[in-house]
């Protein structure tokens, strides 16, 4: 529960703080067709299951709202640092531009279940697909320095 804060607290912050384009990365490589793999056993899915309640916990546990961007960002985090796949999808809502951060609705899904985010909600467009990438060090972990020899 701790680490879903944690990692919540930074994902609000970067949202709300720092253009999309200079974290974007941090959330994986894009995908083309928007897709989640279906490569999932039951019982990874069950601890993705158990990972979106710790961050839905975390989120009813801070101040402030923690929107659905946020959300699914830390949700992808701790699926990455456990190597779990999971597909977040950005979409715009439909007959809005883009332009402000209320315009858009963020899911995670593992297979064809939505863990987080319910993308049954209307969108016009998929703005980004993203499917996180193999990792050494992950947001919030332990960062490896290499040292000289």
């Amino acid at each position: 529960m701790l680490e879903a804060i944690a990692l919540l607290i930074v994902a609000r912050w970067l949202v709300g703080h720092v253009r999309f384009g200079r974290w974007r990365a941090l959330l994986g490589a894009r995908v083309s067709d928007g897709r989640a793999s279906d490569d999932t056993t039951p019982a990874d899915q069950a601890r993705g299951h158990r990972l979106a309640q710790a961050v839905e916990r975390a989120a009813a546990r801070l101040p402030g709202e923690s929107k659905c961007l946020p959300r699914a960002i830390a949700l992808q985090w701790l699926l990455r640092r456990r190597r779990l796949g999971g597909m977040l999808t950005i979409g715009v809502r439909a007959g809005q531009a883009r332009g402000h951060l209320n315009h858009l609705h963020a899911w995670v899904a593992r297979g064809d279940e939505v863990l987080i985010g319910d993308h049954d909600r209307p969108h016009g467009a998929l703005y980004v697909a993203l499917n996180p990438a193999p990792v050494t060090a992950s947001p919030g972990g332990p960062r490896r320095r290499s040292r000289p020899t």
